[in-house]
């Protein structure tokens, strides 16, 4: 059953559940208040006759059964009997017994002052007169010919209506559910029309005050957001195939070139020292990559244990200088740290990734191949690492991009690199619940900031 079906049933067992009850509620109302009224009237004609029987000497018998035969205000059928206190009659209506009396009802009405019962087509009322000498039990009865026909007469209009409301109602409920869903059903059918190739449409977001307003702006935000995925995506295979092609070409130029003829050894060594380093760079190269595309998953393998941030940072210290000896690197920090402000959880292998990129970049960009770091536990809750070197500086236009991954400024693209480091470096840094900034000038003091939190 679709949403429409579904809606148009809920509807209509809501209006017929409201309609039954308010029909019921109106028929049985009506019932009680015929009821009620038609008592009262065979009670006052009752309570009449008594008092002309028992208070008028003039009246008989005979001339009361007269008066009341011609009395156009009496009840159809009516029938009215009193009785002594020894259960002899003093009066009925006709002379005979219409409807079956005996001493336990009468006993019954005496007990009970008032009793109400019916009687085959007679609906009957029995109650205790007292006049200014004796007391009466008087038993009257009659039939609501009017009112039980008005009643039937209601009960069937109440059926008819009730029935032809059904009907009205599958109809407006299945219109008012196609109303109802007809902004969804353009919505689906604008999102149907979406794909990875036209992920710049949009959808109507209306009036932008109702629910279907509100879905439509959230479905907006996050078709610019996988738009935005797509293009970095796109970028990102892009530059990797560019990145990962232009050393598989060059190395493959070069031993094509080597088998056209014999060389000499040192020849050969030559073109397999370039092989070595292009398939060096190539490895560097793919496992940034893979180190880039696991912390940029939703939710990457967490491998965090306690890491002393300053061992760290003198092991790679070592490493570069073993590796690169004309490189500089200065560390400054407070003596009077203590261990637990030094300490922060984390995956040691991923911390090293971080320090080692920002350390060699600030070696590689700077004119006197010199890095400055700077270790500060001052900031609330967090370890923070200052990378700092004097250099030609990041341009301005460049500083809102410099995390993006491949991307290289103008002034730094003859420097031997790939461009991911620092975007991996931004991504291992999330992942770990820090943060990083950059303030540079050109041709001024370039500082990278990585705030790490402490560990427990």
């Amino acid at each position: 059953m679709n949403i429409r079906a579904k809606l148009t049933v809920i509807f209509f067992s809501i209006v017929i559940i409201v309609l039954t009850i308010i029909c019921v509620s109106i028929y049985f109302l009506s019932a009680n208040y015929r009821q009620e009224d038609f008592y009262r009237r065979l009670k006052n004609r009752a309570i009449n006759t008594a008092k002309i029987l028992t208070e008028v000497e003039e009246v008989d018998a005979q001339l009361l059964r007269r008066m009341e035969r011609n009395n156009p205000a009496s009840l159809p059928n009516q029938y009215i009997a009193i009785y002594n206190d020894k259960n002899e009659e003093r009066y009925s209506s006709d002379g005979t017994n219409v409807i079956a009396m005996d001493s336990a009802l009468l006993n019954r009405i005496r007990q009970h002052k008032e009793v109400r019962y019916a009687y085959e087509n007679f609906e009957a009322l029995g109650f205790l007169f007292t006049d200014r000498q004796d007391h009466f039990t008087v038993v009257a009865a009659a039939t609501d010919v009017y009112g039980l026909d008005a009643l039937r007469n209601l009960r069937n209009i109440l059926i008819v209506t009730f029935c032809v409301s059904m009907v009205f109602v599958s109809i407006l409920g299945w219109f008012f559910a196609g109303k109802v869903l007809s902004p969804i059903s353009k919505i689906v059918d604008q999102v149907g029309n979406i794909t990875e190739e036209n992920l710049n449409r949009r959808l109507d977001e209306g009036n932008q005050k109702d629910e279907l307003s509100k879905l439509a702006h959230t479905f907006n935000r996050m078709l610019e957001r996988l738009q935005s995925a797509f293009a970095s995506q796109k970028n990102f295979i892009t530059n990797a195939s560019h990145e990962i092609k232009t050393p598989i070409t060059v190395m493959a130029g070069e031993i094509e070139v080597a088998l056209l003829q014999d060389r000499d050894k040192e020849y050969y060594v030559k073109i397999l020292g370039s092989v070595l380093g292009g398939l060096k760079g190539l490895n560097s190269l793919s496992t940034q990559l893979l180190l880039l595309a696991q912390t940029s998953t939703e939710q990457p393998d967490k491998h965090f244990a306690p890491i002393r941030i300053d061992d760290v940072l003198w092991e790679i210290k070592d490493e570069l200088i073993k590796a690169f000896p004309a490189y500089r690197i200065d560390i400054h920090f407070d003596l009077a740290l203590n261990h637990e402000s030094l300490l922060m959880e984390g995956d040691e292998q991923l911390i090293k990734v971080v320090i080692l990129n920002l350390m060699d970049n600030g070696c590689k960009y700077s004119d006197d191949h010199q890095v400055i770091i700077t270790l500060d536990t001052n900031h609330r809750g967090f370890i923070t690492l200052n990378f700092q070197n004097n250099g030609v500086g990041i341009d301005p236009d460049n500083v809102h991009r410099i995390f993006d991954p491949f991307f290289r400024g103008k002034r730094h693209r003859q420097t031997k690199g790939f461009g991911i480091g620092l975007s991996l470096v931004r991504q291992i840094v999330k992942l770990h619940g820090g943060d990083i900034r950059l303030e540079s000038a050109p041709q001024q003091q370039t500082r990278f900031s990585v705030y790490f939190p402490v560990g427990k």
